[in-house]
Order: C-alpha cells, then sequence, then structure tokens
C-alpha cells in the first residue's frame, strides 16, 4: 500500500479487498484508528476547512471514494486502483467481522434506519455481533448530554468496528474529535450507506454507479436537497484538477 497525494491530500492506492486487509490489521492493533473516504464532494470542502484537511492528513487509511477521483487521478498519471466507496465497503467489512468474530455498532441515519440496515446484515451474514445502533438527534455534536451519552453507550459496548452514518464533515468530526474516549479500534464515515442496506433510500443501478453517474442519480432523487452540492459546490472540482494539471 503506497499514499498518492492528491489535491493537497494523500489518497491510499489500494483495492476494496486491501483496504478490508488493512482495517483488519488496524483491528487488531487497536489504536483508535480512523478512516476517511475522499469523494468529490470531500475534496471540494477538504480545500477550505482547515479542521477537515487536518483529519484527512491524520487519518490511518484513505480510500477513493468516487469513480470521478479515480478518473482524475488517472488522467494527472496518478492511477488510483480502483474505487473503494464506503457504500461498498460497509457490507463486506460486515462480512469480514462475522468470520472474524468483530463487534460492530451502527451511529446515524434517521430513527429505526440503523436497526433495519443492522438486521439486514445479520440475516446475510449469519454470526455479525451487532453490540448496538443509534440515530442521534440533530445537533447531537453540539449538545453536551446527547454526545454524553452517545460516547458512555460505546464505552459499554466496546465494539471493535463503528460505522457512522451523518453525513460529512460532521461524522468525520466527530469520530477525530471522540476516538480518544471511545476507544474502538477502527470507525468509519460512511454517509447514507445505513440507508441503502435498510432500503430507505435506494442506490443507483450497478451500471450508473460504474459509470459515475452515481450522483446523478441521487439527484433525481432528492433534487431539492442534493442540487446545491451537485451543481454549485462539486463543480469546483473541476477547478481543483486543472490547478493540478498546470503544476
Amino acid at each position: 500500500m503506497y499514499r498518492i497525494e492528491l489535491f493537497n491530500i494523500g489518497i491510499d492506492n489500494v483495492t476494496m479487498y486491501e483496504s478490508i486487509d488493512v482495517i483488519d490489521r488496524l483491528v487488531i492493533e487497536n489504536k483508535n484508528a480512523y478512516v476517511v473516504t475522499p469523494n468529490v464532494d470531500h475534496i471540494v470542502k477538504v480545500q477550505k476547512d482547515p479542521e477537515f484537511m487536518r483529519i484527512y492528513k491524520e487519518a490511518d487509511l484513505v480510500l477513493a471514494d468516487g469513480i470521478p477521483v479515480v478518473w482524475a487521478s488517472k488522467l494527472l498519471k496518478k492511477g488510483l486502483s480502483e474505487k473503494v466507496s464506503g457504500s461498498d465497503l460497509f457490507p463486506l467489512l460486515c462480512e469480514r467481522a462475522s468470520q472474524k468474530g468483530y463487534k460492530v455498532f451502527l451511529l446515524g441515519a434517521r430513527e429505526g434506519v440503523a436497526k433495519r440496515a443492522a438486521d439486514e446484515l445479520i440475516s446475510k451474514y449469519p454470526g455479525l455481533d451487532v453490540v448496538g445502533t443509534y440515530s442521534p438527534k440533530f445537533g447531537f455534536e453540539k449538545d453536551e448530554k446527547e454526545n454524553n451519552k452517545i460516547i458512555e453507550m460505546l464505552q459499554n459496548a466496546k465494539p471493535d468496528i463503528l460505522f457512522v452514518g451523518v453525513g460529512a464533515p460532521k461524522q468525520e468530526k466527530w469520530i477525530y474529535n471522540n476516538k480518544d474516549k471511545i476507544n474502538v479500534p477502527v470507525s468509519l464515515g460512511i454517509g447514507a450507506s445505513f440507508d441503502f442496506v435498510a432500503g430507505s433510500v435506494k442506490r443507483a443501478p450497478l451500471w450508473m454507479q460504474k459509470s459515475g453517474l452515481e450522483w446523478f442519480y441521487r439527484f433525481l432523487q432528492e433534487p431539492k436537497r442534493m442540487f446545491r452540492r451537485y451543481f454549485i459546490e462539486d463543480i469546483k472540482f473541476l477547478g481543483l484538477i486543472i490547478k493540478e494539471l498546470k503544476r
């Protein structure tokens, strides 16, 4: 595994299954590690958010979550191997956890979604040990009482892997700021992955995922919520590519 410098951050050049092996080792090492999954939106946000940038710089594993990121790496002759999206990694990592006896915790999404996702995963991977699910209330990261409740919940559950799905950069910042308190071997921010597994949000067909159009499918599902992200904020990614080409 080696790290490629791209858009002012380092991205690990690993395949999906290599990343699962790396996370497996991080669980065994038990050093409060965390994983980030940069997609176009993350990369744009990181450029103007010093705290988010620092979190990326210190991450134990950085995975290219998005075909456009992989395409850009090839255009810039830095050649990332493949897309390793959090939504694909999530169920595969749960499969590995079921094989190794690792305990997992699902934190995030709307009320009941994480529990439905857990039930689906347990059905698919018998033996998976889900030691807890919780849907925090909006603004939990700024609510001392709610935040302490979540920390205590995790300290008691003692998961080996924590999946957090509350959106970026909130999920990454929460993990980074609380990792030494929760003392979980590996934590990952995985966005809307709980919704996909639970079936509350339909994921794009495979051909759209492979052709880099998954973002467009999400826009069609939630145009009002996604318009600004995709057509105002993320368009800045093109400017970042041009800047890298000039270098």
